[in-house]
């Protein structure tokens, strides 16, 4: 946690982005580490999460992955893995990601990144300073959970179902893909 509270002040001393650091840790050692450098990229994913994330998964990935079919095979990522009892999902196996691996924040994560932790399957979330310290000090991410569980019609955006007839040729390839790899 030390290491994830050192991150976010240096990303604030040097300019980068706003006071977030990240580190993935397994078994007790510092795989990745992530700042926030939204200021820096002008990218808005450029999260502290969403950077260690990146990290840990390049750090996994073969010395030079090939893009070929058998690539899900080669890569420590991708290997299946049974999902946890209880855990929700049709699939009983899915992509290993980062089980096993735990993630250290200098704050609470904000939707975009909890949502790509569940997804990197990360087993445990440690944080610092909780929601409404961040919304003391600007980041209002309090809000952006609330409005998430709106139904679509009374959230701050519009949002709604356009044209999914032609979505549905990317569905169709999908489901009669005989050597699809669940992720």
């Amino acid at each position: 946690m030390a290491e994830a509270c050192r991150l976010a002040k240096e990303s604030v001393d040097n300019g980068w982005g706003g006071p977030f650091g990240a580190v993935i840790a397994k078994d007790g050692d510092i795989v990745a580490r992530g700042q926030n450098r939204v200021l820096l990229t002008g990218d808005s994913t450029a999260h502290a999460e969403m950077e260690a994330i990146r990290k840990a998964c390049a750090a996994m990935l073969p010395e030079e992955p090939s893009f070929s079919d058998d690539h899900a095979k080669e890569s420590l990522l991708l290997e299946s893995g049974s999902r946890p009892e209880g855990s929700p999902g049709v699939l009983p196996q899915r992509a290993k990601m980062l089980m096993s691996h735990e993630i250290y924040l200098s704050a609470e994560p904000c939707p975009m990144c909890m949502t790509a932790i569940y997804w990197a399957r990360l087993d445990a979330v440690y944080f610092a300073n909780d929601l409404a310290a961040t919304s003391r000090i600007g980041f209002d991410e309090e809000f952006l959970y609330q409005d998430l569980a709106k139904p679509y019609s009374e959230r701050a955006m519009r949002i709604e179902q356009f044209r999914p007839d032609l979505a549905k040729g990317a569905y169709d390839a999908w489901e009669s893909r005989p050597n699809r790899h669940y992720y």
